[in-house]
């Protein structure tokens, strides 16, 4: 007789739950994933949305990673490319390809080569990210500005603050004019609150080893520097990525967990999770108005860590609820819009489709404007836009919380606001706009402030369910990339495997020199 198949229910069909449930079925160890995605998309914060043949990119996702595990999963589904993409072949680019892989213009699994270019506009002018010292900066931030920054970065040098906030931890590395310059603004954009009331924590995530003097060695050492060769991750200057954006590799490994036998359910919230002493027994979830229950063995959940706890109910103790539905999360929305061009010139040495400037995005530091990132699709893939050669499909990207401002605006209202914002700092013209659209996503940064000071009390709970698994970044509360996210769904896998405790689990991207060396 057979021996029956564990279920494993996992919630959500982001990178971290599709990761969890293809390396189930992938090592064929008598698992049975179901996994459970509360909305009509797949891949999370990392989908592609699709507006009028144009493909968005939320949040923007450079496939880049130092862990061999996770680029190796990556190239399992999706080659990197063997012949020119449709822009490579325009501009004459030439690229490693890769001998025998796949042809972009006659196959759709492939992944491109793409070079990384992000600036910061301030002032009206570019500015390389992360600032780097060149004389273009300099000329850019002018005289007293230049004499100010470098005063501060050696005042900075000379004595360290301690860090118990983010605005500590930006000024040891940059020195204050440089911070108020670079970064005071945009974070406050992004999180809804001054740096100096947020855990360094963050900083120390997504800057982890960067600070001007190894901006400024970057610069130095790169034509010097042989593959394998130490570079930081805010520095690396070309990336993969999928031919039709971040979505269509979650698309495609979802095809490969239904092909396996794993089951997907869309639109099937988690309303109930059900315990059993210290051990989950089934998840309800909610479809098309009706509630169903499913059986486990085991629970993988990348679902945010407030909806985990309040699915729970009332096993879970009352101060770690309360800590729970305290926890803080930035929103976002993202405005697609249509432009026959640009008014930005391009003044940089590289080639570009009708000449626009060729950033994947730019961080919009100007301080009358509540914009914080702009994208511009077609520099991400050739075939995120339906007419390269004659519009440029940009995504404007604000930050905000459920329920404000911006969120509450109708999409019409708030569509003529972004380009009301982009007119103004002189990057549009009215007239030029085509087409647009608003997308809303809800959770989309877990945040370092208020009862996150808490948090460890929530992990401890967790961590005497026997059975449960947190990943992903909401999983985890906790903001990491994409590649970390799947790592997580890996080392959780590993885990039950071998029977260990979860600390491996929850210690992705924590330690010190995990992302910051090759």
């Amino acid at each position: 007789m057979e021996n029956r198949k564990r279920t494993v229910i996992i919630i959500g069909a982001g990178p971290a739950g599709l990761t969890a449930a293809y390396k189930l079925l992938k090592e064929r160890n008598g698992y049975l994933p179901v996994v459970l995605e509360a909305t009509g998309a797949i891949g999370g914060i990392s989908q592609t949305v699709v507006h009028n043949g144009n493909r968005i990119d939320i949040g923007g996702h450079r496939f880049f990673s130092k862990n061999k595990e996770v680029v190796a999963l990556w190239n399992e589904l999706m080659p990197t490319q063997g012949a020119p993409a449709k822009d490579d072949i325009l501009l004459n680019n030439k690229k490693p390809f890769v001998s025998n892989g796949p042809d972009p213009e006659r196959e759709e699994r492939v992944m491109l080569l793409r070079n990384r270019v992000s600036r910061i506009f301030y002032l009206r002018k570019f500015f390389d990210y992360p600032i780097s010292v060149t004389p273009a900066t300099f000329i850019n931030m002018g005289l007293w500005r230049t004499v100010k920054a470098g005063l501060g970065y050696l005042a900075a040098a000379v004595k360290k603050r301690r860090e118990n906030s983010l605005e500590d931890f930006y000024i040891n590395r940059f020195g204050k004019p440089l911070y108020r310059m670079f970064f005071e603004d945009y974070t406050e954009k992004l999180w809804g609150i001054h740096p100096s009331r947020i855990a360094p924590d963050w900083g120390a995530q997504r800057v982890k080893g960067l600070s001007l003097f190894k901006a400024v060695a970057a610069v130095f050492l790169k034509p010097f520097r042989k593959n394998g060769g130490k570079v930081e991750t805010s520095l690396i200057d070309s990336f993969a990525y999928p031919k039709k954006g971040p979505g269509q590799y979650w698309e495609v490994m979802a095809e490969e967990i239904r092909k396996m036998g794993g089951e997907i359910l869309m639109h099937a919230e988690v309303v109930g999770i059900t315990l059993n002493g210290q051990r989950v027994t089934s998840v309800t979830y909610s479809e098309n108005g009706a509630n169903k229950t499913v059986s486990g063995d085991l629970v993988f959940s990348s679902m945010p860590i407030k909806d985990l706890i309040r699915a729970l109910g009332a096993p879970v103790p009352g101060r770690v609820r309360n800590i729970a539905e305290k926890l803080p999360y930035r929103d976002f929305i993202t405005v697609g819009l249509l432009v026959r061009k640009l008014k930005l010139k391009n003044t940089t040495p590289i080639k570009t489709v009708s000449g626009i400037v060729p950033d994947c995005w730019i961080y919009i530091q100007e301080r009358e404007v509540k914009l914080g990132r702009l994208q511009i699709f077609n520099n991400w893939s050739p075939y995120m836009v339906k007419d390269l050669e004659n519009t440029v499909w940009l995504g404007l990207e604000y930050f905000c919380s459920e329920g404000d401002g911006m969120w509450a605006m109708p999409e019409k209202e708030f569509i003529r606001f972004a380009v009301n914002e982009l007119v103004k700092i002189d990057i549009i013209a009215a007239e030029d706009v085509m087409d647009s659209v608003a997308i809303k996503i809800k959770k989309a940064y877990p945040a370092y402030f208020g009862s996150y000071a808490d948090f460890g009390e929530i992990r401890a709970y967790l961590d005497t369910l026997s059975n449960l698994y947190c990943i992903g970044r909401n999983g985890q509360h906790r903001y990491n990339n994409m590649d970390h996210s799947m790592l997580t769904a890996i080392e959780a896998v590993r885990s039950v495997k071998a029977n260990t405790l979860k600390t491996v689990v929850w210690g992705v991207n924590t330690e010190g020199n995990y992302h910051e060396e090759k």
